[in-house]
């Protein structure tokens, strides 16, 4: 024996008393968290400026793909159980996860199919196609390998290594916040880069490409581990042992159902007939803790809009924290730090504070609670919309336009919008807000400055915006309609700018980086995009000489129209016109909703994982973590099923929806609870070796006499 003890620990080295090889596990955890949830983060985003998809498309996919990487597990657990062990499960995915991640770095390249290299893809089928199917592998990758990796991990303690196995579930845990901390500070910045070989983008391909790499990095530290790892061969899966049991006793059911056969005291008990008592016990034990996994989804539809809706609410938001830019998608790094902050905290302070007021605050009871505060989140994310959806500009509806009215001149002016629908006055280089007409209605407009009047029709189009420029010249007033092609928010953040040249010379216009190019006296540039929080240098070169002028710090979101008016020395005296308003609501206003959102987390989530483990048999724990990982899936699901039939065209509304629903399964969980009767796996099993050994001692004895009586 003193031989193969020899054998065995020169396959297995340690360090610190841990077996080497869990530090490579631990390595791979680390890389592949990153590279999922770093991938995850811009996915939203991504979605909607690249692909050009709208909010709800955006959110619907990507709530299809992280349901299918909670679907996946059962796939890789029974590939690993029934099949190809662990370690072949782990190596064959991570490829086919890496080859994904790659396929979605490339999907999101601009110049793959930009041949006329205006900046934007002539193809977007081909990118759609790309990373569709990228997506599909990596929810195969990572659902996969999701319930291998922690039980391989498992798999190299020996049965007295109890403690270190227990520590070592701890630093994996950690490791995965560690990375998804880290993959979600670090792809937005890669995001935000500006990167192309024609034309200059949001780099996609990076922030892509960065987790990608770090896949392969886990792929190959995981295969270099692999002489040291204790490789269990498969043993079959008790997934399908436990299914075929529950079918069997349905259908044997279903034969004796007339009234002449004796009824049995649980349902399961009709499979007894070809499966022994102890299978069917503990299947009874999963069952009773899967009816109770029945409303937890709803707590999962909740959980995964930080990704999708959370973020495109982010992107309607001033993220200008003094001496950083945070970008929209850098706002679910909150929930990351906040977990790792807030686990000690309520473990070490919260429990113990409620143990000593003597409140039983029981799994179940923690689980109810935590229910409850996901809900109150939606409703602090609810609040936070309705002060946003007030500072959002009207845009017109169909059959409408609207209109404007800058005054370039040094007098006073009127508009009339005829047939008497109203008037306007304006004073001397000031501006307007958008007024609203209905199309059909407006048919002129008469103008009235100094002594001077003039009148002209107009031809709106449905739906559009347009400038009126109105200027009292020495012989004439100059009165024309601009189109402003703008009927959105500028995305991200942007500032959209364009310029009214005033002075009477042409001017050649630069602002930043940017030319605007020549503008005739009185004409307009086309509006050009510009990031927030910033100053520009604004040149206007006039008679070959140079003036210029620092603009006002630009907010995000915002659209201005600058007229250039007179050019003083070497100064450019300029006044803005705010064609849409910046983005005021601060995003440091999200952190109520992600600190609520997060408790609940704590609460929920570690102690749903604990309760499931002390209420089923040890060696059902697979089953329940597959049934753990479903309700995620159906969670995401539910968003996709609550957000299409609801048709709510208030985003505010649609989180009070969600909050409501979770509140209502809220209250069905707290009642489901209350009759929930606690069990020990330990002492059943206990209960069914005793009796297993009566039996074999009856057989025994029975035996015996058998043989006593033939001798006679």
């Amino acid at each position: 024996s003193s031989g193969l003890t020899l054998s065995v620990s020169c396959l297995q080295p340690s360090c610190f008393g841990y077996p080497l090889s869990i530090f490579f596990i631990i390595i791979n955890e680390f890389c592949e968290r990153f590279s999922y949830y770093g991938m995850r983060a811009v996915l939203v985003l991504y979605f909607k400026y690249f692909l050009q998809w709208d909010d709800n498309l955006s959110t619907a996919i990507y709530h299809t793909f992280v349901a299918l990487c909670y679907l996946t597990p059962i796939l890789g657990a029974l590939i690993a159980d029934s099949w190809l062990g662990k370690f072949k499960t782990i190596v064959s995915l991570s490829i086919v996860y890496t080859i994904g991640q790659a396929v979605m770095s490339v999907s999101s390249i601009n110049d793959l199919t930009d041949h006329n290299r205006d900046g934007s893809p002539d193809n977007v089928s081909v990118h759609i196609a790309l990373s569709m199917t990228g997506l599909i592998l990596i929810a195969l990758g990572t659902g996969g390998i999701k319930p291998c990796v922690s039980a391989f991990g498992g798999d190299q303690f020996e049965d007295d290594q109890e403690k270190q196995r227990t520590r070592f579930f701890s630093i994996f845990y950690l490791s995965i916040n560690a990375g998804s901390l880290l993959s979600t500070i670090i792809t937005p910045i890669l995001r935000a880069q500006e990167c192309g070989i024609h034309s200059k983008q949001r780099c996609y391909p990076l922030a892509f490409g960065v987790p990608a790499a770090l896949m392969a990095v886990a792929l190959v530290v995981f295969i270099v581990g692999s002489r040291m790892y204790k490789k269990v061969q498969p043993q079959g899966n008790i997934m399908t042992q436990v299914a075929k049991c529950i079918g069997f006793a349905i259908k044997n059911r279903f034969r004796h159902r007339s009234k002449e056969f004796p009824k049995r005291e649980h349902w399961l008990d009709w499979a007894s007939e070809k499966y022994d008592k102890r299978l069917i016990a503990q299947t009874k034990m999963v069952l009773k803790v899967l009816f109770l996994y029945i409303p937890l989804p709803m707590f999962w539809a909740l959980f995964d809009q930080q990704g999708s809706r959370w973020t495109l609410q982010a992107t309607t938001m001033d993220g200008n924290f003094g001496a950083i830019q945070i970008q929209p998608d850098q706002m679910q790094t909150v929930n990351p730090i906040l977990i790792i902050l807030m686990v000690p905290v309520v473990d070490g302070l919260v429990y113990p504070l409620i143990k000593k007021c003597k409140i039983n605050f029981t799994p179940l009871r923690k689980i109810t609670v935590g229910m409850f505060l996901a809900s109150l989140a939606f409703v602090a994310a609810a609040l936070v919309q309705v002060q946003i959806d007030k500072t959002l500009p009207v845009f017109p509806a169909a059959g409408q336009s609207q209109i404007k009215v800058i005054n370039l001149g040094t007098d006073n002016a009127t508009v009339w919008f005829e047939p008497q629908i109203q008037n306007v006055n304006v004073t001397s280089t000031e501006s307007t807000a958008y007024m609203t007409f209905e199309t059909s209605q407006l048919l002129s407009f008469k103008v009235t400055s100094g002594n001077k009047i003039t009148t002209q029709p107009t031809k709106l189009s449905e739906g559009s915006r347009y400038t009126l420029r109105v200027k009292n010249n020495a012989t004439d007033i100059v009165a024309e309609l601009l189109f402003d092609n703008v009927t959105s928010k500028p995305e991200e953040g942007n500032n959209l700018i364009r310029f009214i040249n005033n002075l009477p010379d042409t001017i050649n216009i630069t602002m930043g980086d940017t030319s605007f190019g020549t503008l005739a006296s009185l004409s307009a540039s086309n509006y050009n995009l510009f990031p927030g929080g910033r100053e520009y240098k604004i040149t206007a070169i006039i008679n070959s000489m140079p003036c210029s002028v620092i603009s006002k710090t630009l907010g995000f979101g915002s659209a201005y129209t600058i007229v250039i008016n007179k050019c003083t020395g070497e100064n450019l005296d300029v006044t803005y016109s705010e064609d849409i308003p910046p983005n005021t609501v601060h995003m440091a206003w999200q952190i109520p909703q992600y600190f609520i959102l997060t408790c609940a987390e704590v609460v929920f989530s570690v102690t749903g994982l604990e309760f499931s483990y002390s209420q089923a048999p040890s060696n059902m724990k697979a089953v329940l973590q597959a049934g753990w990982l479903l309700t995620v899936a159906v969670g995401n699901i539910i968003v996709l099923i609550v957000a299409g039939a609801s048709k709510l065209s208030e985003q505010w509304a649609e989180y009070v929806l969600f909050a409501a629903l979770l509140l209502a399964v809220c209250i069905i969980f707290a009642v489901m609870a209350y009759f929930y009767t606690y069990i020990d796996p330990s002492e059943i099993e206990a209960q069914l070796d005793e009796e297993e050994k009566q039996v074999k001692k009856d057989q025994d004895v029975y035996e015996k006499q058998g043989e006593a009586d033939s001798q006679m």
